[in-house]
């Protein structure tokens, strides 16, 4: 696959508020994308990429995962506005996290129940709820190599035993860019160097007229993660 690829809104409109987002913190920058509905999509806050047909073949096949991993647990951070997740049935015990407390209270009021809870975490510096399966989708491609370092250490203290984030297989190089931002990545690239995914979810993607149909949900156990 080519890596001229065009260019997503989370990209443009980063690009036109990069003034008042520079001012920020992370917390900040990401309540800001919240606030004001940045990556402009009416269905969901959290962008494109988490409406319904975005999703479809994920809320089939990460069922499917975790009973194949024998999993009790998950934890997703961050979860966004849990729309699409909220129909699907895991199997497992869930926790949510995110870094904008207003996502948090709304999802709990939404949707909190026996087995589902939420919770305020900043991936990169909260101490993590242990969980059998970390699910960190759409998260890692908007924050600089720093913060991805530092979430990266915050998953391995946690004692989970595996990760399921977002990467680009057919990527042919990573950069680094203010957080905030978005790129793709291939976490089997420099300067993350993963082994081979233990599994991977192919997401079907079709934003962008099907330019990025390569993004996917990679699983690795925490333990082989560099």
């Amino acid at each position: 696959m080519s890596e001229e690829r065009p260019q997503i809104i989370a990209q443009r409109r980063f690009l036109e508020h990069k003034e008042d987002l520079e001012r920020l913190d992370l917390k900040g920058r990401f309540e800001y994308i919240f606030d004001t509905n940045l990556w402009g999509d009416d269905a969901s806050r959290s962008g494109v990429g988490s409406t319904l047909p975005e999703t479809e073949t994920l809320r089939c096949e990460i069922p499917r995962l975790l009973q194949d991993l024998d999993a009790r647990s998950l934890l997703d951070i961050p979860c966004g506005d849990f729309g699409w997740l909220s129909l699907t049935e895991l199997g497992v015990d869930y926790t949510g996290a995110d870094i904008v407390e207003a996502l948090v209270a709304q999802n709990t009021r939404r949707y909190a129940s026996e087995k589902r809870r939420f919770v305020r975490l900043d991936l990169t510096a909260d101490p993590l709820p242990q969980a059998d399966v970390v699910l960190c989708r759409d998260c890692l491609v908007h924050l600089s190599y720093a913060n991805i370092q530092r979430a990266l250490d915050n998953v391995k203290r946690s004692g989970a035993k595996y990760l399921l984030v977002t990467s680009f297989p057919a990527a042919k190089s990573n950069r680094d860019i203010e957080d905030g931002d978005w790129r793709l990545l291939n976490f089997q690239l420099a300067p993350f160097s993963f082994p081979p995914p233990a599994r991977t979810i192919v997401e079907n993607c079709i934003e962008a007229d099907g330019a990025y149909r390569d993004k996917s949900l990679c699983l690795w156990p925490v333990a082989e993660l560099a």
